[in-house]
């Protein structure tokens, strides 16, 4: 397939007054046109500032952000309209992302009127359309916000970012704020539209089960790097990385056919360091149960254990093919 976004060696540094915060430190990653890539980890990995760089809310301290090709790493007040427009994002909290004082429609139609989407009096007609494909009643054009339940303005969240006929969507954490049941039909509306519309996500998580059934690929990011890659069919099959066997090891599940794909069951230890004093070496050594006296010394580099399947840990000495 062919790649539309590609992230090479991406660095994005806060300066604090406890430090600086190394929040994106060194991210390799690609997505190809279609494709779904999960990212995953736990809260304050950096994973929400990876998908703010592509969607250029953020500019990077260094490194580069491709799409398409083209270098798109600058702050978001450089880019082009067409840009913005091809490139959109979806928000974790529905209700502190869309305007509680406007009607759907004024929020649906704003996009359309900077876009020049449609002319002025096929608006409305486009807005009743956007809402049928989020399967949402036209007669919510006269709603507010606050009147819908948390699906509901997720849906229209993601309405929103359809509006303008994007390419890629960065969908960040978008069913952590739902229960279970929306997730689910919120999950299944994303995969019904990327089916119809052949959609790029980068799908932001800190639920790796939401991920099983959803994307291609999946990346586990931790203090600011990515600590594996893989396929999804071989992720859950065959996890490398120990945290990510740990991650693996907690996730629910419902049936013993799942029980089995367990991987031997890894006690969580711990919590996640700041990023303002990342341990050296490998950031998750403390952490680790398999921990060995390079670990906290050296920093590993990516490795691809087996084809496709890339690992950032000192137990794999394969080739050290870099992403």
């Amino acid at each position: 397939m062919k790649e539309i976004l590609k992230i090479d060696n991406l660095k994005k540094y806060f300066q604090t007054a406890q430090g600086t915060v190394k929040a994106v430190d060194g991210v390799n990653l690609s997505l190809a046109e279609g494709e779904t890539l999960g990212l995953v980890g736990e809260s304050g990995s950096g994973k929400s500032t990876v998908a703010y760089n592509v969607v250029g809310i953020y500019g990077a301290t260094s490194g580069k952000i491709l799409y398409r090709g083209k270098d798109i790493s600058m702050g978001t007040v450089k880019r082009p309209k067409s840009l913005k427009k091809d490139i959109q994002i979806v928000f974790q909290d529905p209700g502190t992302s869309l305007n509680p004082r406007q009607y759907i429609h004024q929020i649906l139609a704003m996009p359309l009127r900077v876009h020049r989407i449609v002319p002025e009096n096929k608006i409305t007609e486009k807005v009743k359309e956007l809402l049928d494909l989020v399967q949402l009643p036209a007669s919510f054009i006269y709603k507010h916000p606050l009147e819908l339940g948390e699906g509901e303005k997720q849906s229209i969240g993601i309405a929103r970012a359809l509006a303008v006929n994007p390419s890629l969507i960065v969908l960040d954490e978008p069913t952590s704020a739902l229960d279970v049941s929306m997730q689910a039909k919120v999950i299944n509306l994303l995969l019904d539209l990327q089916k119809n519309f052949g959609f790029s996500y980068l799908f932001i998580t800190h639920d790796l089960g939401v991920m099983r059934n959803v994307a291609n690929r999946i990346a586990i990011m931790y203090l600011g790097k990515i600590c594996e890659i893989a396929p999804a069919s071989d992720f859950f099959h065959n996890p490398l990385h120990p945290y990510t066997r740990m991650l693996i090891s907690s996730v629910p599940v419902v049936s013993e056919e799942e029980e089995k794909l367990r991987p031997v069951k890894v006690a969580s230890r711990g919590e996640i360091p700041s990023p303002v004093n990342v341990p050296s070496g490998c950031g998750f050594h403390p952490r680790c149960p398999d921990v060995m006296e390079i670990c906290s010394v050296e920093i590993p580099k990516m490795h691809e254990a087996i084809p496709g399947h890339y690992v950032f840990c000192h137990k794999f000495t394969s080739p050290n093919t870099q992403i």
